[in-house]
């Protein structure tokens, strides 16, 4: 049973929740802030974390930010509809994804599944087949990442990400080949997430040593995985 942790203080919403998750088969535990949130996380070890911007004691962005402090457990921040700078601000911190209120239980468990099933089929991979490209290790494994040597915090969104772009190293992968891929949806007009998450992925594994991002942008088109071997 997927254990789901729910961190919002909208007693109506968050009872919708629970009883559409109840009826779906996961167990969903719910804390009323951001504190209570930490506290349950530490005891529950839950599969996803679902995040409302706005609570008392706590708010969602501290709260994310004391999660990763800890954890690279998948999180969806919930945000207020329109609100473009609460959703940017959110992906920077390492939210993996974000639902925009007034939402559908539906797409709530879409998002969910999606990012679960990444997760899931990455273990299934090989786990000894290792990848790596100018200076970045990636172990399926553990799902851990080493740059030069040195452990890389990634969240779920990263880490697939990265993985598909070291799979196909010195190709453009377009956009919406990444977002079906890695974030496990198709690209939509306004859909910054991909953007962020790759800007977020970037000031983590840095640059080769000549000062070229290892991701670059092909303008129009999506993004590139520059090896050694391309570099030179």
């Amino acid at each position: 049973m997927v254990k789901l942790l729910l961190a919002d203080d909208d007693a109506r919403l968050s009872d919708l929740i629970k009883e559409y998750f109840d009826g779906e088969g996961y167990e969903v535990i719910h804390a009323w802030n951001g504190r209570e949130a930490l506290e349950l996380m530490a005891v529950s070890s839950p599969d996803i974390i679902i995040l409302d911007v706005m609570m008392p004691e706590l708010d969602g962005f501290e709260t994310l930010k004391q999660i990763r402090n800890k954890s690279a457990v998948p999180v969806i921040m919930l945000t207020a509809k329109g609100d473009d700078i609460d959703r940017i601000l959110g992906l920077e911190m390492g939210a993996d994804d974000y639902l925009s209120k007034p939402f559908n239980p539906r797409e709530l468990l879409a998002r969910i599944k999606a990012i679960l099933r990444r997760a899931s089929q990455e273990r299934e991979d090989d786990p000894t087949a290792n990848i790596e490209l100018s200076g970045v290790l990636l172990r399926r494994k553990d799902r851990t990442v080493y740059l030069e040597g040195e452990l890389v915090e990634l969240t779920t969104s990263e880490y697939t990400l990265l993985e598909c772009m070291l799979m196909a190293p010195g190709q453009v992968l377009t956009k919406q080949e990444l977002s079906e891929k890695a974030l496990g949806r198709k690209l939509t007009m306004y859909d910054r997430s991909l953007d962020m998450h790759i800007s977020n992925l970037r000031k983590k594994i840095g640059n080769l040593d000549n000062g070229d991002p290892r991701i670059k942008t092909v303008r129009g088109v999506g993004y590139i995985f520059v090896s050694d071997e391309q570099d030179a």
